[in-house]
């Protein structure tokens, strides 16, 4: 799975480092970069925006999933996250579950400063994520 993706990766690297510089973390001063890989030419970047209400910030992954959905977007391979201050940083829990709803099979790729990715399955991530019983939706 990791060399059908790691060259894909490899191709986001700028943009997820982009999406990085641009986050607004005053007050952790961890700033995330995510990008959203659909396919070529559909690829979605968000960043962490704090919020001195803390739980009003919004994670760079929903920040890029939301982007991509709110322009139709709802097919998604691999999401790619770095983070100048964290080596191999991983989505939250929050994340994972939006993720899962939306993109059960995701890959998730997490990136060092030296540019190497560890790739991760999202259900490796989150097992069993919630989910709505059939019927109730």
């Amino acid at each position: 799975m990791a060399k059908n993706f790691s060259k894909i990766a490899r191709e986001l690297v700028r943009g997820v480092e982009k999406a990085a510089e641009m986050a607004y973390a005053p007050y952790s001063r961890i700033r995330v970069g995510a990008v959203l890989y659909a396919g070529p030419d559909r690829i979605y970047r968000g960043m962490n925006i704090e919020s001195a209400s803390y739980s009003l910030t919004v994670c760079a992954e929903r920040v890029a999933l939301h982007n991509a959905l709110s322009q139709g977007e709802k097919n998604f391979r691999l999401m790619v996250l770095y983070s100048p201050q964290h080596d191999f940083i991983v989505p939250c829990g929050a994340c994972l579950q939006v993720l899962s709803e939306w993109s059960p099979e995701i890959v998730i790729a997490t990136m060092n400063r030296c540019k190497e990715f560890k790739f991760y399955p999202l259900p490796t991530l989150l097992p069993r994520p919630f989910l709505i019983p059939a019927g109730r939706r």
